[in-house]
């Protein structure tokens, strides 16, 4: 069942220190299914943050619609939403046990629940004795933790989620995310916006890439990892870990040269053993061989990285008319 559902989103900005206005958003449409982990990625200004908060009815859209579940989200309570923004908004000088309890009561929640509520998830993330400091008391990993709590207190049916492993040592990330399961578990959708692409791959169903306000590559996590027939290859040798000879094979890319290992693509077409049977029939020494799907970093690096980037200004340009060619 689709939950949330945009279309045709577009927003625009007005800067007064340039002639242009910026447009954010440009005719972005998509869908996210109920009680999935969904990846919404983008290079910093991509529109990530104002696509949530035109979801969130913060913001309102020059032209489209965003509706959950069929409805328009502007005619929704504000309890459905969930927001763990990326700048923490705590009250520096309130005590986390005291603001925790405020928040949840903005949602209808009772001082008795939020309180209980609130030292169960203190508990849970191992800082129980955190009910009494204030808030600037806290290293930045552990305000993370303070407002993932706030964004959750009310039992919203959607999570919306800006960088929410930001400050986050392995333990509490593996917190977050143990957290995260049990919502989606519970039939919650979430939305989670990161630049952790590994986070993605653990946790995500679905995802979409956004560049400059537009949808790039959207889908299933298994299918676009899949989508340009491409596969990498991971070659070890003893000896030159950067292997040039791989630069004279057609279809062969070298995307990563490493110490222990090169990491490579071989386009559709090209058979990915030729590879390792090329290694040997130059006398390398293999120790390490393996094919996999490219990884969602590497497919994100390869559609809004500088080279994605000089190729669509190449194809904008091959589509204009010089102006001394028009009649």
């Amino acid at each position: 069942m689709k939950a949330i559902e945009t279309e045709g989103l577009t927003k625009v900005f007005k800067d007064p220190l340039r002639r242009k206005p910026i447009e954010a958003l440009t005719d972005l449409s998509l869908q996210i299914a109920e009680g999935e982990v969904f990846g919404f990625l983008g290079a910093n200004g991509a529109g990530k943050t104002t696509t949530m908060r035109i979801v969130l009815d913060i913001l309102r859209p020059d032209g489209g619609t965003v509706t959950w579940q069929g409805r328009s989200t502007g005619e929704l309570p504000r309890r459905t939403w969930g927001y763990l923004p990326e700048e923490r908004g705590l009250y520096p000088r309130m005590k986390v046990l005291d603001q925790l309890v405020f928040f949840a009561s903005l949602y209808g929640v009772s001082t008795r629940d939020a309180t209980r509520e609130v030292r169960e998830w203190l508990e849970r993330f191992r800082i129980p004795e955190y009910a009494e400091r204030r808030a600037e008391e806290l290293s930045k990993g552990n305000q993370q933790k303070i407002q993932f709590i706030a964004a959750i207190l009310h039992d919203p049916d959607v999570l919306l989620m800006d960088e929410p492993f930001v400050g986050l040592d392995p333990v509490n990330v593996a917190l977050l995310k143990e957290a995260f399961l049990e919502m989606r578990d519970r039939g919650k959708t979430l939305v989670l916006s990161t630049h952790q692409m590994e986070m993605v791959e653990e946790l995500c169903e679905s995802l979409v890439i956004i560049d400059r306000g537009r949808i790039v590559v959207g889908g299933p996590v298994r299918d676009v990892k899949q989508a340009g027939g491409r596969r990498v290859v991971r070659l070890g040798v003893v000896g030159d870990a950067e292997l040039p000879w791989l630069a004279e094979l057609d279809g062969v890319r070298v995307i990563r040269p490493g110490q222990d290992y090169t990491e490579l693509y071989a386009e559709a077409g090209r058979d990915p053993e030729s590879i390792l049977q090329a290694a040997l029939a130059r006398g390398e020494h293999i120790t390490r061989f393996e094919i996999a799907d490219p990884s969602i970093e590497q497919i994100f690096i390869d559609v809004v990285g500088p080279m994605a980037a000089d190729e669509k200004t190449l194809a904008s340009r091959s589509n204009e008319v010089p102006e001394r060619s028009r009649s």
